[in-house]
Formats: structure tokens, C-alpha cells, sequence
């Protein structure tokens, strides 16, 4: 009787797992990109404190993950950084973190310890294949190579092996200069590219379904997914 109870439950357990990752890419790798939003060095704080959390997640999870670009703030944290994160459904677990992080805290920044309120804006795509997902015109693409760059704007490297690439007709931008080789660096930035690219469709066709239903609500900033509240206040 144990036995067939527990084949149940497996039997259960999976039909809930391939309910939640049905998705069209959800088995697909996953590029996640974290923003600082306005607010100085707090926000830019706030931005590394989430690229580490995703970055401790996918170490817990046993996913092969790197850093493939990251724009060091001034004084402390983050600009951007995008994390690559290979393993099966790292797109279907990782993609309802897509929109703006909002977190309250005393700041460690302000000499009078005021609590702020600090916004950062995490973007997630799949990692796609051109020609079978997506079609990339090369001729609408701009690439510019340039010295990859650490903190205060010094290079970090003598050759010019970063690269980013333009997809002219949206403005769409794809970085990557963490790599040792242009080579390295112009694959990984296809792959963001391509997956923005393909985001941005996706995006498109939800909206379109969204407005037929009625409950469209935009991801970008302004529409926070999450609070995280470190300094405890009265609502």
C-alpha cells in the first residue's frame, strides 16, 4: 500500500511540474539582466544584492552560472549585469522574476540612517537558436568592439575583445565583455540579443491577448512584481 502510495504522489508531483513548465521555452536556458534603477548608489546596491541572491539560488540548484557582463556602480553595487544560467527549465523557473524589485531599508549610505526606498528592474529571456526560434537579418545589426572596462571606467584589458551589438530597427542592445575572446563574447552577446529579441515578440502577442481579456498590466517600472521590506513599517 506504501508503494502505491507513494507512486501516486510522484505521479501527482509530475503532472503539477509539467503543468508549471509548460511554456514554450521553459526548458530553454535563461539570461537574466539586473538594472539599477534612480536613486544613486542605494539602487545600484540593491541591484548587486540581487544579482547575488540569483546567483546563490542557481549555485543551490546545482546550474552552471556565470556573469557575461556587468557595469560596476561608482561608489558601490551595480549599473546592469546580466547572468547566464544553463540547465534544463532555468527559463521556467526564473522567468516569473521578470519586472521591478522594490526594497525598503535603512540605508547604509545615508549618514542619518533615513529608510529608503530603492527600485531595481530585472529582465529574463530564454537563450533561443537563430534560424529555428528566431530570425536575426545580420544586416540589421550593428556591432561595436571595444576594451572591456572595470570600476571607475579603467580597461581591464589591452585588446579590444568586448562587444556590443545594436538591433537597429528597435535599439535593442546586447553586451557581453567578460569573456577572454571577441569570439566568446560576440556568441554570448548574440544569444542575449536573440533572446531579447524574442522576449520582445513574446511581449507583444501577451499584450495582444491581454487587451482582448481585459487585464493587461505593463512590467516596466512603476508595476513592482515584489517587496522586499527590511525596515518594518505600518501599511
Amino acid at each position: 500500500l506504501d508503494s502505491e502510495l507513494q507512486t501516486l504522489i510522484d505521479k501527482v508531483n509530475q503532472i503539477e511540474f509539467t503543468a508549471m513548465f509548460s511554456g514554450q521555452f521553459d526548458r530553454r536556458n535563461a539570461l537574466l539582466a539586473v538594472h539599477a534603477g534612480s536613486g544613486g548608489v542605494e539602487a545600484q546596491d540593491w541591484a548587486s544584492m540581487l544579482l547575488r541572491m540569483y546567483i546563490r539560488w542557481a549555485n543551490q540548484k546545482k546550474l552552471v552560472n556565470k556573469v557575461v557582463d556587468v557595469s560596476p556602480g561608482e561608489e558601490a553595487g551595480i549599473y546592469s549585469a546580466t547572468l547566464q544560467i544553463i540547465g534544463d527549465f532555468s527559463y521556467g523557473h526564473m522567468r516569473s522574476e521578470h519586472g521591478v524589485h522594490r526594497l525598503v531599508r535603512m540605508s547604509p549610505f545615508d549618514a542619518d540612517h533615513k529608510r529608503h526606498t530603492s527600485f531595481a528592474l530585472v529582465e529574463v529571456t530564454p537563450e533561443v537558436e537563430e534560424g529555428v526560434d528566431i530570425e536575426l537579418d545580420q544586416k540589421e545589426v550593428r556591432i561595436d568592439v571595444f576594451r572591456a572596462g572595470g570600476h571607475g571606467g579603467q580597461s581591464v584589458q589591452k585588446n579590444s575583445t568586448a562587444v556590443r551589438m545594436t538591433h537597429i530597427p528597435t535599439g535593442i542592445k546586447a553586451i557581453c565583455q567578460n569573456e577572454r575572446s571577441l569570439h566568446q563574447n560576440k556568441e554570448i552577446a548574440t544569444k542575449i540579443l536573440l533572446g531579447r529579441l524574442m522576449e520582445r515578440e513574446m511581449k507583444i502577442q501577451a499584450e495582444k491577448k491581454s487587451k482582448i481579456k481585459g487585464d493587461h498590466v505593463s512590467a516596466e517600472w512603476g508595476n513592482q512584481i515584489r517587496s522586499y521590506v527590511l525596515h518594518p513599517y505600518q501599511m
